[in-house]
């Protein structure tokens, strides 16, 4: 007990021996041994007048004076005897700044802080603590989003503004901005994460502490994070566990709060977050768990994307055995079925949500089974890549491929999903009802088709066939392929003669430049008369006979190798009947070089052109594509306006418009062309090679087209509203090598019993195709007339057939000309005019006589300069490119 507290001494009377020692006389006082020195008494305290003089401290104003003096000897003493005292004369110690462990104090006393001592160091701690997040705050600075949470794919459109597909990006991931994000959406991520997100700071201070004690014991990680922290952490931190990195996430999350508006951090967080499934982001995860866009979403299902983000690998009822056996379908949609209902209770808890509105969810909306990877399947694919080259090709801001492979690009095409779907169904079934390659594979295999369908008012791409299956077949048959179209290149020829006209032989040497002085030229009727004799010697437009660099001359035959009844024809009825021999001779009376022009014009590309220098270019050695095919018939569909076919009509990046498509039409024939042509192609459907594409109730022009060893054959053909062009062939397009690792190009191959046809013609298994996809296509659009053709050209005479006029010699001529005709050669001489020697005008084709088609036969009598047969050593025939069809 501490010598203060003990009684008061006694009167002299009493005391006993204590008393008794404090009355002794005092010896000199020694310093006491130093274990002694703790139950050194203190001083009394004086209480009365009897207490001894000599023990009362002396007294300098009264008892209070008194009782003060006694205290602070009290505590001397104390001082002087107790731990940490004055060394020697009982000094008192200097006071610690901090007093731990406690002067004065015996056993556990010593070592229990004051709360002085508590209160300074918690103040000292937390003060601390503010310094550091201060320096932190100031030093710490937002980084921008990584790339890996801004990586996206391109998503594509259908015409009708329908999603096609998304790809071409290293991320399923298509950012979206807030207000495409249901509001339920929205709703049901902060009740099922962070309910408190419109009004925090945008942490979570003891989610980061719990985060922080686990770590630091070893134990598993913590969640408890804000929206805000999930999203810092998805977008622009690592996703390593540690403390440096929770640290960074706490600063940065703070300054993100104080920046960035809360609807903006919900759609990065949103946007950023991974659903499983390979689905990055809200909008991928609408259409790879529902098939829809997230603006279509239901409070239902937002609710079941809500809970994926718990943890996709156990919250996908799909199941994920692959990553975690537990992970079953059972247990995932357990798991996610509880979850989606919190969710919708926590919603109205948190008032996001009626009750009324809850009542309507009792049925759990189960996810579509995951999709294979199969997104480019079938035609997908080609549309893609061809949707993808044009953009590149024709935007303007100089946007790459290497641009559009970082993703992020809204691409709306102009393909009709109905009508591709539709032109790859026909091409299947005629393909499978004709085609088997098991039962003949030396004819049926390696055959392939390809085709496109275009709007020709604005030359926009509709449908294409690019093959069986994009993932197995990478070429696209519906655009270059090197296949030769043959006599469907006729038009062409028949344009150029009806736009510059057939060059006159006594125009001089400057003739097949047009314009030059000194030339002159016939505009073409379509009822000009034609020599179709088979093997034609084909002549310049000036009557001698053409010759190659070897010297060798030109022998054109026509498909099967006939000559027509009568030899001469109308040009109407040699395109209704596909005969070759009159369009070689009128590609050499207009010029080749016009005839290229023409095509030019119509739009065909200069590279997919042949040369021009050999007759046989007018009848199809070129290989256009289907599309460009069906494009360049649609400009005479038009009225002679071309349009360049495009299959995008806007690109968006961002929200911001990057392309958008402006059609440029230009002129490439007079409408009196453009009709003329037309109406002779219709001649081909209604009574020529071309009558298995008629349409009941609808106008149709088009026309076959076969090329040399049967190698390729076509139907290219158009409605007033739909220009549509359908190929076929025989190629292996596997690469091979030989045995030097060389790669072998693979040919044509012949067609000749494909299909159990004897030959493949356009008018075959092309026009069946080009028949059933038009009826199909165009069957809810009301039917439309071409218009009438108007007056258009003269009628002129060419390969060898005489203009009518009158003259006395004419029979002599004729006779003349059959005699001089060697034995063994065929005669080019028409039959004899019956009636006189000098023709009548009402007995030739009169132009514009559309019903005339073989007006020539008994009226053009062979000059005689056409009589000569040509040598056997110095002819040869040229079927390369189109022999009828």
């Amino acid at each position: 007990m501490s010598e203060h507290r003990r009684k008061p001494p006694q009167s002299p009377g009493g005391g006993g021996r204590a008393a008794a020692r404090r009355g002794a006389p005092q010896q000199p006082q020694q310093p006491p041994p130093r274990d002694a020195r703790r139950a050194a008494p203190r001083v009394p305290h004086s209480h009365g007048s009897d207490a001894p003089e000599a023990a009362a401290p002396p007294t300098h104003g009264g008892r209070a004076a008194a009782r003060r003096a006694a205290q602070g000897g009290s505590r001397r003493a104390n001082s002087s005897g107790g731990r940490g005292g004055g060394r020697g004369g009982g000094q008192p110690p200097k006071k610690r700044f901090i007093d731990y462990p406690r002067w004065g104090k015996d056993g556990w006393r010593r070592w229990m802080p004051s709360w002085k001592l508590v209160t300074g160091l918690c103040i000292g701690f937390f003060g601390s603590l503010v310094t550091v997040a201060g320096v932190g705050y100031a030093m710490v600075a937002v980084p921008n989003p990584n790339e890996a949470s801004q990586a996206q794919n391109n998503v594509y459109y259908w015409a009708d503004g329908s999603r096609m597909v998304a790809t071409g990006g290293e991320v399923n991931r298509q950012i979206i901005t807030i207000d495409k994000i249901p509001v339920a959406m929205q709703n049901a991520v902060i009740s099922a994460e962070n309910k408190t997100f419109r009004t925090d700071s945008g942490v979570d201070p003891m989610g980061i502490a719990r985060a922080l004690f686990n770590m630091a014991k070893g134990g598993a990680t913590q969640g408890g994070s804000t929206i805000t922290q999930q999203y810092v952490k998805n977008a622009m931190l690592s996703q390593d566990q540690t403390i440096t990195r929770k640290f960074k996430e706490l600063f940065i999350s703070i300054k993100v709060g104080t920046k960035l508006d809360k609807n903006e951090i919900l759609a990065n967080y949103l946007n950023t977050s991974y659903f499983g499934r390979g689905a990055s982001g809200i909008q991928a995860a609408a259409q790879q768990y529902y098939g829809i866009d997230a603006n279509k979403l239901n409070p239902s299902q937002c609710a079941v994307l809500a809970a994926l983000l718990k943890g996709a690998t156990y919250y996908d009822p799909a199941g994920n055995t692959d990553i975690d056996p537990a992970a079953t379908a059972a247990a995932n949609t357990a798991r996610s079925e509880a979850r989606w209902k919190y969710v919708l209770d926590r919603e109205v808890i948190d008032g996001n949500m009626t009750a009324t509105e809850r009542a309507k969810y009792t049925k759990y909306p189960m996810p579509l089974a995951p999709k294979k990877n199969v997104e480019l399947a079938g035609q997908t694919g080609y549309l893609v890549d061809l949707a993808k080259a044009y953009f590149v090709n024709n935007n303007t801001k100089g946007i790459t491929a290497d641009d559009l492979a970082k993703g992020g690009y809204q691409i709306y095409t102009t393909f009709d999903k109905t009508k591709v779907n539709e032109l790859e169904a026909t091409v299947k079934k005629v393909q499978k009802a004709n085609i088997n390659p098991k039962l003949r594979p030396k004819t049926d295999k390696y055959v392939q088709f390809g085709g496109a369908s275009v709007s020709p008012k604005d030359g926009s791409i509709v449908a294409i066939y690019g093959g069986t299956d994009w993932t197995k077949h990478f070429i696209s048959n519906a655009d270059q392929t090197g296949v030769q179209v043959g006599s469907t290149f006729k038009p062409f020829v028949l344009a150029a003669a009806m736009t510059y006209g057939k060059m006159d032989p006594s125009g001089g040497p400057n003739q097949p430049d047009y314009g030059q002085p000194g030339s002159q030229r016939t505009i073409v009727s379509q009822n000009s008369i034609y020599n179709a004799k088979n093997k034609l010697k084909i002549k310049n437009y000036d009557g001698t006979v053409w010759t190659d660099k070897d010297g060798k001359e030109w022998l054109q035959t026509n498909d099967g190798g006939e000559t027509p009844p009568g030899t001469y024809v109308t040009l109407r009825t040699a395109m209704q009947d596909s005969l070759n021999a009159p369009y070689v001779q009128l590609g050499m009376d207009v010029g080749t070089g016009k005839v290229e022009e023409a095509a030019l014009n119509a739009g065909l590309l200069k590279t997919s052109l042949a040369s021009s220098s050999v007759p046989s270019f007018s009848i199809g050695t070129s290989d256009p594509s289907a599309i460009r095919m069906a494009a360049a018939y649609g400009t005479f569909d038009n009225g002679g306006q071309q349009n360049d076919p495009y299959s995008v009509t806007k690109v968006e990046h961002s929200g911001v418009t990057v392309y958008t498509h402006t059609a440029k039409p230009k002129t490439a024939f007079s409408s009196a062309v453009a009709s003329n042509v037309t109406d002779v192609l219709k001649n081909v459907v209604d009574k020529g090679t071309g009558t298995t594409a008629k349409l009941p109730g609808r106008q149709v022009a088009g026309k076959t087209g076969t090329t040399d060893g049967n190698r390729s054959a076509w139907f290219v053909g158009y409605t007033p509203q739909l220009s549509t062009a359908i190929g076929m062939w025989r190629k292996d397009d596997q690469v091979h090598k030989d045995k030097n690792g060389q790669v072998i190009t693979n040919a044509f191959q012949s067609m000749f019993g494909t299909g159990n046809q004897e030959k493949i013609h356009g008018a075959s298994f092309p026009a069946e195709i080009w028949h059933d996809y038009m009826a199909e296509a165009l069957k809810s659009t009301p039917a439309e007339s071409f218009p009438a053709p108007g007056k258009l050209g003269t009628v002129v005479y060419g390969g060898g057939a005489a203009s009518p006029t009158p003259s006395a010699s004419a029979t002599a001529s004729a006779t003349a000309s059959a005699s001089a005709s060697p034995s063994g050669t065929p005669s080019t001489t028409p039959p004899t005019v019956s009636a006189s020697p000098t023709p009548t005008q009402s007995q030739t084709c009169a132009p514009l006589d559309f019903t005339c088609s073989g007006g020539g036969t008994t009226t053009a009598p062979t000059p005689t300069t056409s009589t000569a047969s040509p040598t056997a050593t110095k002819t040869r025939g040229f079927g390369n490119g189109g022999t009828g069809g």
